[in-house]
């Protein structure tokens, strides 16, 4: 799991109580949790309680990709990883499957990819995610993964979700059971085929927030953006923050809902992959 939705993706102190609860939540599902970051420059694949709450806590985490991976050792900061960064290191320490909330990906307007599309098409993990992050410009996104050979499906879905909400009316290829999961994988690693297997998992209905809805607050969050100057990596937090604020909450609980409901998935996965998993039983 990554840390960057610990210390800038949710507001405190709901941040700790969600980072505890998944970690939790893995446990109970039979797994072992590995929350990833950089603990004053060393990096830690499964992060001690006492370091989530550090980095749930202190106001000066580093948010890195993989590209600041280097400067937040060499600089011995305490540092919270996004997808990019959280894959490369995973998958150093051996882990084959990873959840977040939503992948990073192409802005709308002004030219701004994330790195997380580059790790997705290097490095080989299942990565379970509810699409990508709703602010983006989401049909690009699934351009993007394409182009990079990011094998890209809908767990029992045929529509690319849209974060807080479960369709975009963008297709992409819809997968029913965990076991079809895991023989993709293991077929990509077969035939050596680098990159993901991104599995898109809607979030629950609901907690979803119709796409319309969304989208209003998204227009009015971004052009507060643009008339304080806000760009970069310091975008997506403060976006993502703005719209709490105009929704009195309502993405921060989607948020929470999702972030488990791809937890659960993930663990399910995972034990499919060693032998001893399990299908669920009802969809999402």
């Amino acid at each position: 799991m990554e840390s960057t939705v610990i210390a800038h993706g949710l507001p405190k102190p709901k941040n700790l109580e969600v980072a505890l609860e998944l970690e939790e939540l893995a446990r109970s599902k039979g797994c072992i949790p590995k929350t990833v970051g950089i603990v004053e420059g060393v990096p830690k694949v499964g992060l001690t309680k006492d370091e989530i709450v550090a980095i749930a806590t202190k106001d000066d985490v580093l948010k890195v990709g993989t590209a600041e991976i280097s400067l937040a050792i060499a600089r011995k900061l305490w540092a919270a990883t996004t997808v990019s960064a959280t894959m490369h290191l995973a998958k150093k320490a051996g882990v084959d499957v990873f959840a977040t909330g939503g992948i990073g990906g192409v802005h709308g307007g002004e030219w701004d990819v994330s790195q997380d599309i580059t790790e997705l098409s290097r490095t080989r993990m299942i990565v379970v995610s509810a699409g990508a992050k709703s602010i983006l410009d989401l049909k690009q996104t699934l351009e993007m993964l394409e182009t990079f050979q990011v094998t890209v499906v809908g767990y029992r879905t045929d529509e690319f979700p849209a974060f807080y909400s479960r369709r975009s009316g963008l297709k992409i290829i819809s997968i029913d059971t965990i076991e079809e999961v895991v023989e993709v994988y293991k077929t990509k690693e077969h035939l050596d085929l680098p990159g993901a297997v991104l599995v898109c998992n809607p979030i629950p209905e609901e907690s979803e927030i119709p796409l319309d809805t969304f989208n209003e607050w998204k227009e009015a969050a971004l052009k507060k953006a643009e008339l304080e100057g806000i760009s970069g990596k310091a975008l997506t937090p403060y976006i993502l923050s703005e719209i709490a604020r105009i929704s009195g909450g309502k993405t921060v609980e989607a948020n929470v809902a999702l972030l488990k409901n791809n937890v659960e998935l993930a663990c399910e996965i995972a034990l499919m992959l060693q032998g001893g998993g399990y299908e669920r039983t009802t969809d999402n």
